[in-house]
């Protein structure tokens, strides 16, 4: 019998799920709308009765345990807390849940928290002991490790980088606060530099011509690698934010390796170039060449499930 973990990727929209061996390799996958199951008992039974017909489809594998990553999710009491995109409103103790279900050791972090275990487990952070991972989306997430565990703090939600505040009454985060990382340097925060470069800026810019609503940052890095000046202009603002983030972040915890994840990661050297720049720029002397900022080790079709079933495992070997 061959043993395998679920690895559970729980997002606003939709719920992947798949088998992975020790290895990395992803055996099948599922997926189930998570809009579908507005009561949470419904969709337990969904999402266990999904899981049992991947495992019946491969009799010879063996269920060790399961790892689920999702929005704000709290690895010390395995719950969901008023999670703003899901329909589970106040405190959902999903691990509690699950097991109810499925007999096996279950264990639940934030997403940001499992892509940082997997890149420690499949990924570029494999003989590392002290790296950060940035997860550049819709928003700003962040898994910090320090000495080979990831940094939970005392209520479990320790390691939100993105709120961490870069300018003082700064843009409005979805958060109620003011200035976030978050609104800066993520996907929607280049998105919301190209708007505000485009009506402070003259220059001729091939994105004047994309309404507003339909402005991608994947379509601002297109033309940034087209020399455009707006989206030159607003990538290299990004970068500087994003510097200055992680700059505050290594001297905070000293890691090895700054691990960049996510859609505005795809920018690729047009990113990371004048980000390691700025690092270099305004580091603090003592951690000048210390910190490598490397894109991600981990496919990024595959790195939720990932993600979730190296916490699975990481949670074996510990056991």
């Amino acid at each position: 019998m061959k043993e395998v973990v679920a690895g559970i990727d729980i997002g606003g929209t939709n719920t992947v799920f798949g088998l992975v061996d020790n290895a990395g390799n992803i055996l099948c996958e599922n997926r189930l709308k998570t809009t579908d199951y507005p009561k949470i008992n419904n969709y337990i039974s969904a999402l266990s009765a999904g899981i049992n017909n991947l495992m019946q489809g491969h009799t010879d594998l063996k269920l060790k345990a399961i790892g689920i990553g999702a929005p704000n999710a709290n690895y010390l009491k395995g719950t969901i807390e008023l999670a703003p995109n899901l329909a589970w409103k106040g405190i959902v103790p999903l691990t509690d849940l699950m097991k109810k279900k499925i007999d096996v050791p279950v264990v639940l972090t934030n997403d940001a928290n499992a892509a940082a275990i997997g890149e420690m487990v499949f990924g570029g952070a494999k003989n590392m002991k002290d790296f950060i991972v940035l997860t550049l989306g819709t928003g700003l997430g962040s898994g910090i490790v320090i000495n080979g565990d990831v940094v939970y703090g005392h209520t479990g939600f320790a390691g939100e980088l993105g709120h961490t505040i870069v300018i003082p009454e700064g843009r409005d985060c979805g958060c109620g606060r003011q200035g976030c990382f978050e609104t800066y340097a993520s996907a929607t925060g280049l998105v919301r530099t190209v708007l505000y470069m485009l009506s402070e800026m003259r220059e001729e810019s091939s994105l004047r011509d994309i309404p507003a609503s339909e402005l991608t940052s994947k379509k601002i890095v297109e033309a940034a690698a087209l020399k455009d000046p707006v989206a030159v202009e607003a990538l290299d603002y990004t970068a500087k934010i994003l510097a200055f983030g992680i700059v505050n972040a290594v001297s905070f915890s000293s890691p090895e390796a700054i691990f960049l994840f996510g859609g505005l990661a795809q920018a690729g050297e047009l990113l990371f170039a004048p980000t390691r720049e700025y690092v270099d720029q305004n580091i603090q002397s003592i951690f000048k060449g210390t910190v490598k900022i490397l894109a991600s080790g981990v496919p990024e079709n595959n790195a939720a499930v990932l993600g979730a079933a190296a916490l699975a495992w990481n949670e074996l070997k510990k056991s």
